[in-house]
């Protein structure tokens, strides 16, 4: 008995810190692309088309909360980006992979209304 026990918590300690394989699944020309955390919680969801980065990508956190989201156009960011951080959201626009401008708000900062 002694013998099962402690070779069931060897087993899910082990489990507990095992990688989780990516997945790949075909969707029409495009292979939509999943990637985990070490704790299975996703960390990235996307596509590529030709082997590049296309279209919109999503990236999570270990507790599998959003903390990013924007579009790739033949694997150049490409577009408005939002990044979540606590209680800011910051926008990137980004042009030909580079950074054309930046703005950060606050959940605390007010609100403006056109009436």
């Amino acid at each position: 008995m002694k013998k099962i026990l402690i070779i069931a918590v060897m087993a899910l300690s082990l489990g507990a810190y095992a990688q989780v394989d990516p997945t790949f699944e075909k969707e029409g020309d495009k292979v939509k692309a999943t990637y985990f955390h070490a704790n299975g919680e996703k960390s990235q969801e996307g596509y590529f088309l030709n082997e590049k980065l296309e279209g919109q990508w999503k990236m999570f956190n270990e507790k599998g909360e959003k903390i990013a989201m924007g579009n790739y156009d033949n694997g150049v960011r490409t577009g408005k980006w939002l990044f979540w951080e606590g209680d800011v959201t910051s926008e990137v626009n980004f042009d030909n992979n580079r950074i054309a401008s930046v703005n950060k708000a606050s959940k605390k900062d007010p609100v403006v209304s056109n009436k």
